[in-house]
C-alpha cells in the first residue's frame, strides 16, 4: 500500500516497467547463458528491423560482458517482398556470397553468432514458389561455409526470439494488434524463462535436467526409434556411434553455449540410410517466409520417396530437391508433450518454439557433435557412420499427445520411451 508521501505508479507504467525488466532478463540470458560470450570476443548478430528493442538490449549486455565489437546485420521484410515484385527472374539464382563469406571469416576469427528470430512466418506465402525455392537454394549454397562452422559447433551460437506485429498477428489472428503483440511477448518471456526473478539460475537448472535425460539415452545405445500414432508409423535408424545431446554444449572455441532459447529437446543423429515408413506433421512449418501445412512423407531406405502437403506443396518439393541430402534425415529429437511450450496451447508458427513443443525430425545436414569424436572426423568418415550432408537443415514437428515412441535395441527388442507424448 502506498504511503501519503508516495506517488502511486499507474497500471500502464507498472506494465511498462515489468516489460522492460523481462526484456532486460531475456537479453541477459541470451548473452550470459545462451551465447556464453567471453570478454574480448566479437559478436555477429542478425535480426529484422522490428526486433530492434531486444537487439539494443542484447548489444548493451554484450558490451557489459566485455564484447570487443558487436556487428548487427538488420534486414527489412518489406524490402524482401519488393524483390519478388520487381526483381529480374534470373536474379533469384543469386545470393550475396560476399556477405556470407564475411560471416564465415568472422566465425573463423573467433566471433560468436546470435540470431534474433521474429520474422513474419507467412511473408512469402503469396509469392511464386519457384522463385522462393530458387532464392532459398542460392542462400543455402552461399551460407554453407558459415553453416558448417555452426553445425560442427566450432563457435558459440544461439537463437532467441522477439515479438513483432506481423508474427503476433499469425499467432493471435482474432485479437487487436496491440493485444496480440503483448500476448506474444508474454509467451516468449515465459518460454524463455525471462519472467522468473533469477532467469540465469532457472536456465542452469533446466540445462542440467536436459543433460541427465541425454545421459540416460546414451546409456541405452538404441539402434533405432519407432514413432507410432495417427498417420505415423516411422522407424528411424540411428547413426553408428551416435550421441544424444540436450541443453548446452562446449563449442570448439571452448565457450559453453545453449544454441536454442527456448529448448526442451534431447536430440541425436539418425542414420541417413535407415529411415523407413510414413510420418505426418503435427504442426505447421514456417520455412523461410512460407507456411507449409499438413506434411505427409514416406521414406524408403532413408530417403523421402513421397511428399505431400495440404498447403505449400511447391515449396516443400523444391526444398527436398535442394540437393541429394535434402531428402534424408539429419536430426531426430524427443520432446515431451508436457513441455511448457506445448502446454501453452499456442501454435507459434516459428520453428524455434514449435520444435520445442513436440518430437521432431530434420531433413538435411546432421550435427557432427552428435557423433562420437565427430569434430575430428572427415566428411567421408562421418558419412560412413551414417551422418547426412546437405545445404539445408529443416526441422518439422511429428510429436503430439497421441504419439508413442519405442527405443529399439541392437537385438531388435522394443522398449517404451514415450506413451501419448510423455516420457515413460
Amino acid at each position: 500500500m502506498a504511503t501519503l508521501t508516495e506517488t502511486p505508479v499507474k497500471k500502464s507504467e507498472q506494465s511498462a516497467q515489468n516489460f522492460d525488466q523481462k526484456l532486460d532478463r531475456l537479453a541477459e540470458v541470451a548473452i550470459q547463458v545462451g551465447l556464453g560470450l567471453t570478454p574480448g570476443q566479437e559478436l555477429v548478430m542478425t535480426a529484422t528491423l522490428d526486433t530492434l528493442p531486444l537487439v539494443r538490449r542484447i548489444t548493451e549486455h554484450a558490451y557489459k560482458a566485455g564484447a570487443k565489437l558487436v556487428t548487427t546485420l538488420l534486414s527489412d521484410e518489406e524490402s524482401s517482398l519488393l524483390r519478388y515484385q520487381y526483381g529480374a527472374n534470373d536474379s533469384f539464382d543469386y545470393a550475396a556470397g560476399w556477405l556470407y563469406n564475411g560471416m564465415a571469416e568472422a566465425f573463423k576469427s573467433g566471433a560468436a553468432r546470435l540470431a534474433v528470430a521474429g520474422g513474419n512466418p507467412g511473408l512469402l506465402s503469396q509469392q511464386d514458389p519457384d522463385k522462393v525455392g530458387r532464392a532459398n537454394r542460392a542462400v543455402s549454397k552461399a551460407y554453407r561455409p558459415a553453416l558448417e562452422l555452426i553445425t560442427r559447433h566450432d563457435i558459440n551460437w544461439t537463437i532467441v526470439a522477439a515479438a513483432t506485429p506481423a508474427w503476433a498477428a499469425t499467432v493471435f489472428p482474432n485479437l487487436p494488434a496491440d493485444e496480440a503483440l503483448e500476448k506474444l511477448w508474454n509467451a516468449i518471456f515465459a518460454a524463455s524463462r525471462a519472467d522468473l526473478p533469477d532467469s540465469v539460475a532457472a536456465w542452469k537448472e533446466h540445462d542440467a535436467n536436459l543433460h541427465r535425460r541425454s545421459a540416460l539415452l546414451n546409456e541405452k545405445r538404441y539402434a533405432a526409434l519407432h514413432f507410432k500414432g495417427p498417420g505415423t508409423d516411422l522407424k528411424v535408424g540411428l547413426a553408428d556411434d551416435h550421441l544424444w545431446l540436450g541443453g548446452g554444449t562446449t563449442a570448439g572455441n571452448g565457450n559453453y553455449c545453449i544454441p536454442n532459447m527456448p529448448t526442451e529437446e534431447v536430440f541425436t543423429t539418425p542414420h541417413k540410410d535407415m529411415t523407413e515408413g510414413t510420418v505426418t506433421s503435427t504442426k505447421s512449418l514456417s520455412h523461410q517466409g512460407t507456411m507449409i501445412e499438413g506434411i505427409r512423407v514416406r521414406f524408403e531406405k532413408g530417403r523421402v520417396v513421397e511428399a505431400h502437403a495440404d498447403k505449400g506443396q511447391g515449396v516443400l518439393e523444391r526444398m527436398i530437391d535442394t540437393d541429394h541430402g535434402a531428402r534424408q534425415l539429419g536430426e531426430v529429437a524427443l520432446v515431451p508433450h508436457n513441455s511448457p511450450i506445448a502446454q501453452s496451447g499456442l501454435l507459434f508458427n516459428n520453428t524455434l518454439f514449435d520444435e520445442n513443443a513436440a518430437c521432431h525430425i530434420a531433413l538435411g545436414q546432421a550435427y557432427s557433435t552428435c557423433v562420437k569424436n565427430g569434430d575430428k572426423l572427415t566428411p567421408e568418415e562421418l558419412a560412413a557412420r551414417g551422418a547426412n550432408e546437405s545445404l539445408i537443415h529443416v526441422d518439422w514437428m511429428i510429436g503430439s499427445g497421441q504419439i508413442d515412441v519405442d527405443g529399439i535395441t541392437s537385438s531388435g527388442d522394443h522398449e517404451p520411451l514415450m506413451r501419448q507424448g510423455e516420457w515413460v
